[in-house]
């Protein structure tokens, strides 16, 4: 079977959550994110992107509806012994068959939790099954309890996070050496992944970022691949990614000869970089970070190139995103613990002059500090 974690360690999982579900007067829990199936159970698969849902009772009973595709998927992947199909026909109701089971399982009348903040839990079948249990029981939003319990990692989960770092690391040593004019933007990713995927690592949770001259200013992935200038900046952001755990990292490379305007916001990247991994320490709000990062940036005239969060929690996440909760902003009053992963991002971009620079990587929380995953040089990268 292909399961990541113990048995024993799955079930501390379940027991914490139930723990939860008892002291907030539930029930059970209506699971649709399917980084609640994974961290649970091990259930590993993109079926989510259908109907799909997990019943966590309080009291430890657990079943799962799903589609027949999946069934051996759950069967192979997660440690779920009771597993039902729904039907793919014409006029396929599986709300109302969610319903059924929850009535057998007790439901009826009593106070549920539902991760309404899913992106299993389409406004389409969210419709269909309001339409179906209401009446039934009573539901509250429970979206962030498992979430609570996923931002601190074990040590288990630390080593797959260590293992996508190192992942990022070699992606980011197999494209220096290709990075030149006329580099073709499709080689990079290519080496890119392939490091990746040779090193045993996964797919990432979303496509990787490219972008050479006014695209370095983007920082969301497009498609469409093109050949590097003779002077030229590219700006990559990417993960390595284990057992879907996700270590990211970040950086704007010079292709040719560096401006002094690349040269300055580079230094106040690192400066500011450096200056948020002592800020970031168990007992501090996580937003303390980000107003380290404003304070500096602001301070060297970046204010208005800057963006208005640094980074976020990184963890086992699925498309179509690898940012996890909690996001890096002014405000943000969580408090870091150890073992709270974080990807911190230093992203500055100038759309007056078209020149951007970025510097990023994955941080873990320690006892007294935090703890750089990346082995890469801040250096600013040129190329050509």
């Amino acid at each position: 079977m292909a399961i990541h974690f113990s048995e024993t360690e799955l079930q501390q999982r379940r027991d914490r959550v139930c723990q939860g579900l008892e002291q907030q007067g539930k029930y059970g829990l209506l699971c649709f994110r399917q980084e609640s199936d994974f961290y649970l159970t091990g259930y590993d698969t993109f079926g989510y992107c259908f109907f799909q849902c997990l019943l966590l009772c309080a009291d430890g009973r657990m079943v799962l509806l799903t589609r027949a595709p999946d069934l051996r998927q759950a069967q192979h992947t997660s440690v779920i012994q009771d597993i039902r199909v729904w039907t793919d026909e014409s006029g396929s109701n599986p709300s109302k068959q969610l319903v059924e089971l929850l009535d057998e399982f007790g439901c009826r009348g009593k106070n549920l939790g539902i991760e309404y903040d899913a992106y299993g839990l389409t406004a389409s079948i969210w419709r269909q099954l309001e339409s179906e249990i209401s009446g039934f029981c009573e539901l509250s939003d429970a979206s962030d309890l498992v979430t609570s319990h996923r931002v601190v990692k074990s040590d288990s989960e630390i080593e797959y996070v260590r293992r996508a770092a190192e992942l990022a690391d070699d992606a980011l040593d197999a494209v220096i050496p290709l990075i030149k004019p006329g580099a073709w933007e499709g080689d990079i990713l290519g080496a890119m992944h392939q490091a990746i995927f040779s090193g045993g690592g996964d797919y990432s949770g979303n496509e990787f970022i490219i972008g050479a001259g006014a695209d370095a200013l983007l920082c969301r992935y497009f498609s469409g691949r093109k050949h590097l200038a003779e002077q030229d900046q590219l700006t990559l952001e990417w993960a390595g990614a284990y057992r879907h755990y996700h270590a990211a990292m970040m950086r704007t490379v010079i292709v040719g000869e560096a401006s002094p305007e690349h040269l300055k916001m580079h230094t106040i990247a690192v400066e500011a970089l450096e200056a948020c991994e002592q800020t970031l320490k168990p007992g501090i709000e996580v937003g303390k970070v980000f107003d380290t990062h404003a304070r500096i940036a602001d301070a060297g005239g970046l204010k208005n190139h800057r963006f208005n969060a640094c980074g976020y929690s990184l963890g086992a996440t699925y498309t179509p995103t690898w940012m996890d909760w909690p996001m890096l902003y002014h405000g943000n009053s969580l408090i870091a613990e150890p073992n709270m992963i974080f990807f911190m991002h230093m992203i500055f971009v100038n759309s007056e002059n078209q020149q951007a620079m970025t510097l990023g990587h994955t941080m873990r929380v320690t006892e007294h500090g935090c703890e750089r995953l990346s082995r890469s040089s801040l250096d600013l990268i040129v190329a050509g």
